[in-house]
């Protein structure tokens, strides 16, 4: 038991180290909006209503949404003392029965951004639960947001098993509610990227139909997929990154030729020029401008986001 537990912290600093690269300033280069004053990316500040708000433009675009959302807490699983806390948010739809998406936030932890994430996803049909995954290790559940320092150091305290536990209470909970179909997909970013991977590798629960990873890679052995991990997944992945995160385009060949021998539903997009979380940077200056950069960002978040929807719609109907 002890050697599971000593090889499971491991596992889960070893998840945050690849987070944390060198030369992967990718997490710096997609909070940095957010931590400049900088002006948000339209007048009215709610950004491009077909696409998940960017950084910027998150808070305006939440406290203008007409959508009914709220926090609840969810048991990690049955019986369990500990709980998490989550964010959900319900689509305007006449639909009787209407699946379910979990949203996987970044390694900086349940942001204003991603909660803007989760109102996309119920502005475009789906009940949308985004749970904070490092609700146990803070200390308990709260609608208090982290700085992105405070969850970076607290993120290596939550292994696979937790994470999957995460999504999985999540997911039974939003399925349980009266409007919510059997059925859920997950999406994620960053390090909630590399954890649909595992989610994938894992199963979930009764339901789980796929996910989309965005710029964060499953489970490797060096430059190479753990092959064996990626044989369990039975459902359909995409993952979407960004050229500029020279990391994950430098393992993408490799993960996409592994998923298409052993016959997976995989699809792989690197786009030109984008950076790592292109989606929450998209054209939202930076404090240094770099205009092409700027707008690789926005021309992939244009090109994912549609096809996340049609992933979610093809896979969940």
């Amino acid at each position: 038991m002890r050697l599971r537990a000593i090889l499971a912290s491991a596992a889960a600093l070893v998840a945050v180290a690849a987070c944390h690269r060198p030369n992967a300033d990718e997490h710096i280069s997609h909070m940095s909006a957010g931590d400049m004053a900088s002006p948000a990316v339209t007048p009215a500040g709610q950004g491009n209503p077909a696409l998940p708000a960017s950084n910027n433009a998150a808070a305006a675009r939440l406290a203008a949404s007409p959508r009914h959302a709220e926090w609840v807490k969810i048991a990690w699983e049955p019986g369990s003392s500990d709980s998490l806390m989550a964010w959900v948010v319900y689509p305007s739809t006449s639909n009787a029965r209407t699946p379910v998406v979990v949203v996987v936030h970044e390694i900086f932890g349940l942001s204003t951004w991603v909660r803007g994430v989760a109102d996309q996803v119920a502005a475009d049909g789906f009940i949308a639960i985004a749970p904070d995954l490092i609700s146990r290790v803070r200390g308990g559940p709260s609608t208090t947001e982290l700085s992105g320092d405070s969850a970076r150091k607290l993120i290596a305290g939550v292994n696979t098993t937790e994470r999957n536990k995460g999504i999985i209470a999540s997911a039974r909970y939003a399925m349980s509610q009266p409007s919510a179909a059997q059925r859920y997909a997950v999406i994620g970013y960053c390090w909630g990227g590399s954890t649909v991977w595992a989610h994938a590798v894992n199963g979930g629960t009764a339901g789980y139909s796929g996910g989309v990873a965005f710029y964060g890679t499953p489970y490797m052995n060096g430059k190479e997929p753990n092959a064996d991990s990626l044989a369990k997944i039975t459902k359909p992945v995409m993952l979407l990154s960004g050229s500029v995160d020279q990391r994950i385009g430098a393992a993408m060949p490799a993960i996409d030729s592994t998923m298409k021998a052993l016959g997976k539903s995989y699809v792989g997009i690197n786009y030109p020029g984008a950076i790592h979380g292109f989606l929450r940077a998209q054209n939202d200056p930076k404090a240094q401008r770099d205009e092409a950069e700027e707008q690789a960002n926005l021309a992939a978040a244009k090109d994912a986001w549609p096809r996340t929807l049609d992933f979610l719609r093809r896979n969940l109907k």
